[in-house]
């Protein structure tokens, strides 16, 4: 093999595809073939891949190769994967390769046509004053309503999102997928990017479920089928502001924001299920306002690990991620987008500057905030990052693994790892701290909500160096590091009297991960819609019942045969116990965490 060859582990290495290439080539595929995709995309996916430069190569048999041409680092039309077998190009090969993939962002996808947004400029025959303006241009928002592609497109997405829903993530395959893609590059063409990226995240988490990908979390892709059911129920009935904001937009706007002075804050690795990797480092100004620098390209767990050592993308700086994490940055013609993210354009310039400790000004301010506040901003659409001083108390043993049971102003919380990955020292560094009972540390957490406070801990200080500090994602603790426990760990957290909302939150997951099927057998309610009504979530029972009602509603022909089921009743009675399940969730979090009142 020549120096420029990579390997890449078997079902690794794979070049991200744009939603349109995997559904046009599903789509060419005969019947026959269709129903082994699957099997294909299994076997594909077992076979090593080689990169060489932009083109990656697979041997599908001795005398079979299959290349994917990805310039720029992803596939963006179906004539850039190539097979060398007698079928091709109508061959099962092709349409594997893509279903094995993962889905690239379609945002970088070249676009056919773009449908504008913006208000309609009204003429007048006379020249109007700026309020009148400015009241015209508020009611045609008020007026404006989805137009018939858009309509289209997101019934589009609905019924493909329905689909997947009802054969659950055991019996979603790669053809169910490809049409949920290609609903997802119509809603995309159609100007709607919120709808084709919440399609596209289904995908992503199917695709993770069904291999067995450890990063797999059943309750984030029913968050994303929820999103996508939603988006798509309720943006053809949507006007003004709230369809604005359903279309979404697809790419962030970057503003000018002058000059600013950053305190670097600490980095964190990113490694998703769609094949990008990298590193985002969180930054604040002296005011408590949150920046992030980021790098994430198309990747696996190194470049995740990697990328902490790359300099940052701003100006001329040559500090890397994770000396930015600890240092400060002046940074002049800054450009900003709105969830804090900075530009790197040309124009930008930035030099590196003095840090500052987490208990030092002006850092200190953001751990002065009180917890109650934090949470509340984040329930109410601010950023999910809580700074908390905890005093760590030992373990807890949950479904999913052990976790940190730590006091946060009398507070009973759980701190759980932000990534499973094994390449990622998350969990190793968590057992450790865990045999720091009664150590007080001041630590970033990213708000996990639920019915019990609940974070996902992301950076702590060192627990023998108040003046260090730990990115758990990166860096690795040792025995060495950490002082004698002050207490013995503590015992597992006692069980908490709360409503019986596990009976309805079960049902909603259990119909992602086995479709409409495990709902749909005699008796399975078992009365569990009369017990939430006992306890006073009447809304809840009757929600779990017609969801009950409508898995098992399959009517018959004269001749005794089942019709087709009515996937619309059964999406739209999942959605309404999936929405309210989540708002419940978050009301019962913000009562766990003392906010008196909850954000709208």
């Amino acid at each position: 093999m020549s120096p420029d060859l990579t390997p890449e582990s078997p079902g690794r290495g794979l070049p991200p595809v744009v939603p349109s290439v995997t559904a046009e080539l599903v789509e060419a595929l005969s019947p026959r073939l269709r129903k082994r995709l699957d099997a294909g995309v299994a076997k594909l996916a077992a076979r090593p891949a080689v990169r060489d430069g932009d083109t990656v190569r697979i041997a599908v048999d001795d005398d079979t190769d299959l290349e994917l041409h990805a310039p720029g680092g992803m596939v963006t039309n179906a004539d850039a994967i190539r097979c060398g077998c007698l079928l091709a190009p109508d061959c099962l090969h092709r349409a594997a390769a893509a279903s094995a993939a993962p889905v690239a962002d379609d945002a970088t996808e070249p676009t056919e046509t773009k449908k504008s947004t913006e208000p309609t400029e009204v003429t007048e025959p006379t020249e109007p004053t700026q309020e009148t303006q400015k009241e015209i241009q508020e009611e045609e928002k008020e007026a404006e309503t989805a137009g018939p592609e858009e309509r289209a497109a997101a019934r589009a997405v609905f019924a493909a999102a329905a689909a997947v829903l009802e054969a659950g993530t055991d019996g979603a395959g790669a053809v169910l997928q490809a049409e949920l893609l290609r609903a997802a590059h119509t809603a995309r063409l159609a100007g709607l990017p919120r709808a084709s990226a919440a399609a596209v995240s289904v995908v992503t988490g199917v695709r993770a479920a069904r291999s067995a990908d450890p990063a797999y979390r059943l309750a984030d892709l029913a968050d994303a089928l929820g999103g996508a059911l939603g988006v798509a129920h309720r943006l053809p009935h949507a006007t003004g502001p709230d369809l604005a904001g359903l279309r979404g937009t697809a790419r962030q706007p970057y503003r000018p924001d002058g000059s600013l002075r950053l305190y670097g804050l600490f980095s964190e690795p990113v490694l998703t299920a769609t094949g990008y990797a990298g590193a985002v480092t969180w930054t604040a100004d002296a005011e408590g306002r949150l920046y992030t620098v980021s790098d994430v390209a198309p990747g696996g767990p190194g470049r995740a690990t990697g990328a902490a050592d790359r300099a940052v993308r701003i100006g001329d700086t040559s500090l890397t991620h994770r000396e930015l994490a600890r240092a400060g940055l002046a940074v002049s013609g800054a450009t900003v987008s709105p969830t804090g993210r900075l530009g790197a354009g040309a124009g930008v310039r930035a030099v590196r500057a003095s840090g500052a400790a987490w208990r030092g000004e002006p850092l200190d301010r953001l751990w002065a905030v009180p917890v109650a506040d934090q949470v509340a901003r984040a329930l109410g659409g601010g950023h999910d990052l809580l700074f908390l001083d905890v005093t760590l108390m030992g373990t807890v043993r949950e479904a999913t693994g052990d976790c940190l049971l730590a006091d946060c102003a009398g507070v009973p919380l759980r701190l759980a790892t932000a990534h499973d990955a094994p390449a990622l020292p998350y969990r190793d560094n968590l057992r450790l701290l865990a045999t720091a009972g009664g150590r007080r540390l001041r630590v970033v957490a990213r708000l996990t909500p639920g019915p019990r406070p609940r974070a996902l801990l992301l950076a702590t200080e060192h627990p023998s160096d108040p003046a260090a500090r730990v990115d758990l994602g990166l860096d690795r603790l040792q025995h060495a590091d950490l002082p004698a426990a002050k207490t013995p760990a503590a015992a597992p957290a006692p069980v908490v009297d709360e409503a019986p909302l596990h009976l309805l939150r079960r049902r909603v997951h259990q119909v992602v991960s086995g479709g409409r099927r495990v709902l749909a057998f005699p008796g399975s309610a078992a009365g569990d819609g009369a017990r939430l009504r006992r306890v006073g979530l009447g809304t809840a029972g009757d929600l779990l019942d017609e969801l009950h009602a409508a898995a098992a509603d399959r009517a018959r022909d004269a001749f005794g045969r089942l019709l087709p089921s009515d996937s619309g009743r059964f999406a739209g009675a999942w959605l309404a116990a999936a929405v309210y399940t989540g708002e419940v969730e978050r009301t019962l979090c913000a009562q766990a965490w003392g906010v008196s009142a909850v954000p709208a």
